[in-house]
């Protein structure tokens, strides 16, 4: 990473430990949906919009929202205005959703965020403020891996082919000198792109040697008889790196900013008592979790996800542009020009009430 970037990282303020763990995170979309109409807005002013629609995903780095919904803080904020929410299991799916203008707001990793704003020439998308940082971590069998020198010639999966953890476990290969075809996942190291639903039971039955995997599968693994290798936050500046922003509707936010400011304010309070209430957080994921999905989390795969888990308003702009060089580098997208992917003018404005320091776009500010 270049020296700018780390400079940019190293300034960013400490971010709070997140408390909360939720459902593994797969693919294709999940249309459970919910409403939940509240009490009048904390600034007591009738909003422009009488509904708003977000989306996200019944998973562990989208706490946020599933806290913020959870706990009724999100509608708080919003008052008179409508909450609904669609809960989806793929960043492509989302970013349709919201291309589609069925989603209004959406919390999404990375990748499909760069994603979708390269696709759109600019014009769909921005990124409005963060929402997580870590939990990605390198899981193995010990008996076939005992170092990271022995993960050459294993068989290791990956969420899907160019999403996050699949991009990041590439450039990591890469920095080890080995070499892996993108597209194929074959080479020195064989990339098993598989869902994350399927990873478990792949690792149990040895068709996998370990997988590069957010939270909760990384903790699920262990408890079948993994071993954490590696852990993602390791390899960057201060152990930070986005793992979910919140992206709006280029439409809505020129039509609703008053809206899209109250959700970022129900986002920042939400991310302020996960941090101050940590017992009472992750009962309420672990509650909403068992209302989206039907299942809840044991504890010896809650305890140890949520601790790895850290909760942002920050957006880590340095490391999504990291991220994408990272791709790129991986031969997996073109360059891209993300100059505009953000338009922190509302989130700053919402810290700034709180007397917090504005968050910075690492250059890649709206212009």
């Amino acid at each position: 990473m270049s020296s700018p970037a780390r400079r940019a990282l190293a300034a960013l303020a400490a971010l709070p430990l997140l408390t909360v763990a939720l459902g593994a995170c797969g693919y294709g979309s999940q249309k459970a949906s919910g409403t939940n109409a509240g009490p009048a807005a904390a600034t007591g002013a009738k909003l422009s919009a009488a509904k708003v629609r977000i989306g996200y995903f019944p998973n562990i780095t989208h706490a946020t929202p599933l806290v913020g919904e959870q706990a009724g803080i999100l509608q708080k904020e919003l008052g008179t205005t409508e909450l609904t929410s669609t809960t989806f299991n793929a960043g492509p799916s989302e970013i349709e959703a919201l291309n589609a203008g069925s989603i209004d707001i959406g919390w999404i990793g990375p990748s499909p965020a760069i994603n979708g704003y390269v696709k759109s020439k600019g014009k769909n998308l921005r990124i409005v403020a963060g929402s997580a940082s870590g939990g990605v971590k390198l899981v193995v069998d010990p008996k076939k891996i005992a170092s990271l020198e022995d993960v050459k010639g294993k068989r290791i999966a990956t969420p899907q082919k160019g999403n996050t953890q699949d991009v990041a476990f590439l450039n990591w290969i890469s920095g080890q000198g080995w070499k892996v075809d993108p597209q194929s996942g074959k080479g020195d190291v064989s990339v098993v792109r598989t869902d994350n639903k399927v990873t478990p039971d792949a690792f149990k039955s040895g068709s996998v040697d370990g997988a590069w995997v957010p939270e909760p599968t990384a903790s699920k693994l262990v408890s079948e008889g993994g071993k954490v290798l590696l852990d993602e936050s390791t390899l960057w500046p201060d152990g930070k790196f986005v793992i979910t922003n919140v992206v709006v509707s280029q439409k809505f936010l020129d039509a609703h900013p008053d809206v899209v400011e109250a959700v970022l304010r129900g986002s920042v309070k939400t991310n302020a008592w996960i941090a101050a209430n940590p017992d009472r957080a992750k009962s309420s994921a672990n509650a909403a979790l068992k209302k989206l999905t039907g299942k809840d989390l044991p504890p010896e795969i809650l305890d140890p996800a949520w601790q790895s888990i850290r909760t942002t308003d920050d957006p880590l702009a340095a490391t999504l542009q990291a991220e994408a060089d990272h791709a790129v580098k991986a031969g997996l997208l073109e360059k891209p020009d993300l100059t505009g992917i953000y338009d922190l003018t509302l989130l700053n404005k919402v810290l700034g009430a709180e007397g917090r320091p504005a968050a910075g776009a690492a250059q890649l500010g709206r212009q």
